[in-house]
């Protein structure tokens, strides 16, 4: 795969936190409905279900309705001739994807899951098909899995994972998404910090300090950014915190490839990485000793990690106040609505200032 893919870290395009803010959302998805679209493509639910941690979408965990399925059903729901008690529906936020994006999504992890990764991959149904739409939603099941979240002290753990990704980005960088969005710091933090300038959240006596805060942070990061260049742009994850990656007695798996992108590989590796520089260099090391064992690493990407953690400092600020309305976002985040959440959050802004002049991490 070619060097350049695109330009690095584009903002010609809006990204999907730009998009579906007039979107119907989610309020006609009552229980009947829920249940109605599931058995739509022919599976058969006991009529119980579970709200699982999601904000942007809306997902549940099926009960089976005798663990059987109706003759219509989806065939990879049958593992080994056992039939599972339970499976994931996952409802796409309306207008935030088109169904190209979401194939595209799905096509990878199916991809990634062939090629005996430890991946949750959409179930199909006899035609083949992993998206489906029922009234003004489209929908995709899964397989249900569990898991507890990895140790991230445990240089073992680390080094195991670091193999999981580099396996990953190996086939990642095979092709590029045609479909999805590249990487960029316009959407990430311009666009995010214009959702916080214009959110009736804000307190009025802080909008000049965090417009002036948010502004130098954003000359910073760029400023990081024009330092780098030519770097590869592969296939990736996107969103691959811990939460994302789920650990069970065969080792990791992950889950949630939703905000899969084009990107630098640093995107997937750095959110395993906090604490103080010494504590990051000595991880850094454990991911990246399993990471190489598949993936070559470029380490001028390391210039990145504080510039990716202030863009996402600011994006998910932004992407709270962007979808504000959405009734599940004030009961999940009843503190943003505080005056004193905006003042911790100027300050931790301020205090990202100084981590983006600290020179790079070490990796020898």
């Amino acid at each position: 795969m070619d060097d350049n893919i695109g330009n690095f870290f584009p903002a010609d395009r809006a990204g999907p936190s730009a998009q579906g803010e007039q979107s119907p959302g989610f309020a006609d998805l009552a229980p009947d409905q829920l249940l109605d679209a599931i058995e739509s493509v022919g599976v058969r639910s006991s009529g119980t279900f579970l709200a699982l941690n999601s904000y942007e979408n809306r997902v549940y965990r099926i009960d089976l309705s005798d663990h059987e399925m109706a003759s219509t059903g989806l065939p990879g729901l049958i593992d080994n001739g056992i039939k599972p008690l339970r499976i994931v529906a996952k409802f796409y936020r309306p207008q935030r994807w088109s169904d190209e994006q979401i194939l595209e999504e799905h096509q990878f992890s199916a991809q990634l899951a062939e090629a005996e990764l430890p991946v949750i991959a959409p179930l199909t149904n006899v035609k083949g098909e992993t998206l489906f739409r029922y009234a003004e939603h489209c929908f995709a099941l899964y397989p249900c899995a569990g898991g507890r979240a990895p140790e991230l002290d445990n240089p073992d753990q680390l080094e195991q994972i670091g193999r999981l990704i580099g396996r990953l980005h190996a086939i990642g960088a095979t092709e590029p998404f045609n479909h999805r969005w590249s990487l960029s710091s316009q959407w990430l933090g311009s666009d995010a910090r214009s959702q916080v300038l214009k959110s009736a959240l804000l307190p009025d006596y802080l909008r000049d300090s965090y417009a002036a805060v948010s502004a130098n942070l954003l000359e910073q990061v760029e400023a990081v950014l024009a330092q780098v260049g030519g770097l590869q742009l592969i296939r990736l994850h996107g969103d691959l915190h811990p939460g994302n990656l789920l650990w069970n007695d065969a080792g990791p798996h992950l889950v949630d490839f939703d905000d899969a992108i084009n990107g630098p590989a640093i995107q997937d590796l750095w959110m395993f990485l906090s604490g103080d520089r010494q504590y990051m260099n000595a991880r850094l090391g454990d991911l990246l000793v399993g990471y190489e064992q598949f993936m070559e690493f470029d380490s001028r990407q390391l210039i990145l990690i504080e510039a990716l953690r202030t863009l996402r400092m600011i994006h998910h600020v932004g992407w709270i106040a962007q979808r504000w309305s959405d009734p599940a976002f004030p009961i999940a985040f009843p503190a943003v609505s505080s005056t004193g959440f905006w003042e911790m959050h100027i300050n931790t802004l301020q205090e990202q200032t100084e981590q983006l002049q600290q020179p790079p991490l070490i990796w020898d």
